[in-house]
């Protein structure tokens, strides 16, 4: 299965607002022995969204969408994930009782009356608990508020101190048969003296023979240690990375480059 991450909000893409949950779900990921595989920057634009989660629904990855589940008008996600399912937007009923008691215990901490279920702020708030039909809760422990999930695809709010630790509870509540005790591993050599079409053949090569490894070459012109470089390495499962490793180090020995440096990590 794979893993996938979608992102959605102008502020975004505007710049007003930096990502912050990209580089947090990684970690999160690779805390447990996996790897993002890809990600997604949405605009709040229903048909866009809408566009995106149908593929999400269809592609059967582990995918976590962020932002754009609350209940003001630039809220588009829910009713995007609805349309994409061709699914009736209903409230759900374990949502509706989280949200009250929220409701309550904000009225409690402002030392006001009993909220009133029938005021038009506590019908808005209820709003953030209307899911596609058959969708299932995530827990929120910041403020009780839910997010929800439709199969493999889950719906988390845009604040990271909220949509972090639903993430790690996706993972660990819902996706623990895929945690891994050693995790995909990576090594590579700081290559001197090639160019990165001269060891494309190599790359290749390794490749074809280590089924499940992956080459990566991340070149470099100006770096302040070691000037113009290739960055040359494999990554893959532990069992095949030392005969992999070897295969490419070997590789670029043979072909007169210069390693300046091993990296394992």
């Amino acid at each position: 299965m794979k893993v996938g991450l979608i992102i959605i909000g102008d502020e975004i893409l505007s710049g007003k607002r930096q990502d912050k949950h990209m580089s947090t779900f990684i970690q999160l990921l690779a805390a447990r022995g996996m790897q993002l595989d890809w990600a997604k920057y949405l605009a709040d634009d229903p048909a866009q969204i809408t566009e995106h989660l149908r593929q999400a629904f269809a592609s059967g990855d582990l995918v976590i969408s962020c932002g754009g589940i609350g209940a003001t008008p630039d809220d588009h996600t829910r009713q995007s994930a609805a349309a994409a399912l061709g699914a009736e937007l209903v409230l759900h009923p374990e949502a509706k009782e989280l949200i009250w008691q929220r409701i309550t215990q904000m009225a409690q901490e402002q030392g006001q009356a009993s909220p009133d279920p029938e005021a038009g702020d506590t019908l808005r708030r209820l709003q953030m608990g209307v899911f596609p039909a058959g969708a299932e809760i995530i827990p929120n422990p910041f403020n009780k508020i839910p997010g929800f999930s439709v199969g493999t695809v889950y719906f988390v709010p845009g604040f990271p101190v909220m949509a972090h630790p639903m993430m790690a509870w996706v993972l660990d509540e819902r996706h623990a048969d895929l945690h891994r005790t050693v995790g995909l591993q990576e090594r590579s050599l700081i290559v001197q003296g090639a160019m990165e079409a001269s060891l494309t053949p190599l790359m290749e090569a390794v490749e074809a023979q280590f089924a499940g490894i992956k080459v990566f070459s991340l070149p470099s012109v100006d770096h302040p240690q070691w000037g113009r470089h290739i960055e040359l390495g494999v990554k893959g499962a532990p069992e095949q990375m030392e005969a992999a490793y070897a295969a490419l180090k070997t590789g670029v020995l043979d072909f007169g480059a210069i390693i300046s440096t091993e990296m394992v990590r």
